[in-house]
């Protein structure tokens, strides 16, 4: 829970084995949304790709056990490389995956499924972790930037290869 200090002014953050958990929360959350609002179906028609539910349950039961691991070794020992990998995978995953969201809903007129999720929970959530990382010094904020970095080339990747089918 982030608190105030009347007295000292100043805010205080949940700690970091603590706050990582949210992460996989928010994506089990937005994998509902995504899932309910037909977005297999939103991929296959609107961005012209063979999408079936099968490949979206196979694609998220691998991020999230992903996505776990990651979380649960940073959660029995936080260690720079640890720290890093999460940053990649979760930025990735969840923080650019919201841009996407953003973005695809005007471009195609339509409503991108996993918008809502990914406004309200990714990006507060994926701050909330980056400032957690900064404070607890997991991550210098240089490390912490150039992690998130790679997250941008890893969603790039999914998106371009999965997707957009432009591997081929």
């Amino acid at each position: 829970m982030i608190t105030r200090d009347a007295e000292q002014s100043t805010i205080t953050l949940p700690r970091f084995r603590k706050i990582i958990w949210l992460l996989p929360a928010a994506y089990f959350l937005h994998i509902i949304e995504e899932y309910l609002g037909g977005f297999p179906a939103w991929v296959t028609h609107d961005v012209h790709r063979r999408f079936d539910d099968t490949a979206f349950a196979v694609n998220n039961v691998a991020f999230m056990v992903i996505l776990l691991t990651l979380v649960y070794l940073n959660y029995r020992k936080s260690t720079p490389l640890r720290g890093v990998l999460l940053v990649v995978f979760a930025s990735g995953n969840l923080f650019w995956d919201a841009l996407f969201h953003l973005f695809m809903t005007p471009i195609l007129d339509r409503y991108s499924p996993g918008l809502v999720t990914s406004m309200l929970l990714y990006y507060p959530i994926c701050i909330l972790v980056g400032a957690v990382i900064t404070k607890e010094k997991i991550l210098a904020p240089r490390l912490l930037l150039s992690a998130s970095m790679g997250g941008l080339a890893l969603f790039g990747f999914v998106v371009w290869y999965g997707l957009f089918d432009l591997a081929t």
